[in-house]
């Protein structure tokens, strides 16, 4: 793992890992905790870096890899099992590797409790779970503790304003609005009070600043930029918050 400074494009850190280990995801918490799913051999699941950044402790075991990894202000740590079409949650004040199916039925599937190869998830405040359902193309939202999920963009969504190709990553912003990761339509998608509108990568892919080539996944710092990972393209593009600077004049 690299990290950089928000304004150094020079690497200050260098984390190595065990040198066995596919490292599928990374995710840091507020107060600066790093998680990252794993496969080693035949196990997979979920580690966590130790405060010194030289080792790991196993945090969650899954039966195969984690795509994604997401922690909720509650302190439970949910898993998305793209190969097993499911998410799976634990609570990390649980000693115990017990973990819990919460979204998926372990099968491939398209009715409303069921994912197909579900990749990036979200956990809001309300802990209502959004899921990149990627090859049912749309973004499901599971309600605290329901089963089933309402469709909210893509194939199947009550009032379609956008189709999707592949989505792998779903994040909401502190108003509560949407962007998404459309994978194979090289673009970031985002809905606001008049629906879904593209954000980046609106003109087909390629190499500029303004395009996406494959992109992956996406977050937020907490300036409000936002990062991408342009997997084809080989690089992380940050798009900058550009704020409002007009202001009332007396």
């Amino acid at each position: 793992m690299i990290v950089w400074l928000n304004t150094n494009s020079v690497p200050i850190t260098n984390i190595s890992l065990n040198s066995s280990e596919t490292v599928i995801n990374v995710f840091v918490t507020e107060v600066g905790d790093i998680y990252f799913g794993y496969t080693l051999n035949s196990t997979s699941g979920i580690q966590k870096l130790t405060s010194n950044l030289t080792n790991s402790v196993s945090v969650m075991e899954t039966d195969s890899r984690c795509y994604d990894v997401c922690i909720n202000k509650d302190n439970y740590i949910y898993c998305s099992i793209d190969d097993h079409h499911k998410v799976v949650r634990k609570s990390l004040n649980d000693t115990l590797n017990s973990t819990r199916t919460i979204a998926g039925a372990g099968n491939a599937g398209s009715t409303s409790y069921m994912l197909h190869t579900p990749n990036g998830i979200f956990v809001d405040t309300n802990i209502d779970l959004y899921v990149a359902d990627y090859e049912n193309n749309r973004i499901q939202l599971f309600h605290k503790e329901q089963p089933n999920a309402i469709t909210v963009a893509g194939s199947g969504s009550l009032n379609i304003t956008i189709m999707l190709n592949h989505p792998t990553e779903i994040v909401l912003d502190g108003n509560g609005y949407l962007f998404i990761v459309d994978y194979r339509n090289n673009r970031i998608v985002r809905n606001g009070p008049n629906g879904f509108y593209c954000l980046f990568g609106c003109n087909g892919c390629g190499s500029a600043a303004n395009l996406l080539r494959i992109p992956r996944s996406m977050a937020f710092d907490s300036f409000g930029n936002i990062y991408v990972v342009d997997d084809a393209n080989h690089r992380i593009q940050k798009f900058h918050l550009i704020s409002n600077s007009c202001s009332k004049l007396n």
